[in-house]
């Protein structure tokens, strides 16, 4: 097995055992969108469980020294990507800022906070990667306060075509610790799900509009 597929399968493991990831392909669970889906991620819940944090802190640290050898700054997403950024920062022992969803409306009216000095190359830290929009807002305005984004790294994505379109379009590379697939894979390893929901799954990470539209039912959840 190799390295990044072993650590996938390794991170998937801890969101799966503290919750911080559910699936219920039968009774889903309904995002702030409307959608309906099958999977409820809050990955902050990591936070919460001092050796689990401690070993995302590192696998994190690692990707972003394999992938970005000459990064000087992290900034975190907010809000998701904020503590786990500070401590990212804190381990490589580099500078740490984060970026707001948008400008304050007072005082210096910043999005960026902390010193970020134009030019610096940064890595951007995130909880959760979907379609990549509210990520890509966050490295569009490093940019225009003068960053050099090297690239992205994120707990988890859905792994939508839509996210790697808009990724690619933006030129900004992304590193995940987990994803989709080896989420599922673990799931039924674990017996967290049973295997006959796996075409389920499959279906609702191709098309999760028209797989939501079969569900009319009460929500079991909210996604935000």
């Amino acid at each position: 097995m190799d390295t990044g597929n072993e650590r996938a399968l390794k991170v998937a493991e801890f969101l799966l055992r503290i919750g911080a990831v559910r699936l219920n392909p039968e009774n889903p669970f309904t995002w702030a969108s409307g959608l309906r889906s099958p999977i409820y991620c809050d990955n902050r819940k990591t936070l919460s469980f001092p050796d689990i944090r401690k070993q995302i802190r590192n696998a994190f640290a690692e990707v972003i020294r394999e992938s970005y050898p000459d990064v000087q700054c992290i900034a975190g997403v907010a809000t998701g990507g904020i503590a786990i950024g500070a401590l990212v920062a804190e381990a490589m022992d580099l500078p740490f800022i984060y970026v707001r969803s948008e400008a304050k409306k007072h005082g210096l009216n910043n999005q960026v906070e902390g010193q970020l000095i134009p030019g610096q190359r940064v890595v951007v830290i995130e909880d959760l990667v979907s379609t990549g929009k509210s990520s890509l807002q966050a490295v569009s305005a490093l940019r225009e306060a003068g960053a050099e984004v090297s690239g992205m790294v994120a707990i988890f994505t859905y792994g939508f075509q839509l996210a790697r379109d808009q990724f690619k379009a933006a030129s900004c590379s992304l590193h995940t610790l987990s994803y989709f697939d080896a989420l599922v894979q673990k799931a039924v390893e674990m017996n967290a799900i049973e295997a006959r929901h796996q075409q389920a799954l499959a279906d609702w990470k191709t098309n999760p509009e028209k797989w939501s539209e079969r569900f009319t039912s009460a929500t079991t959840g909210t996604h935000t």
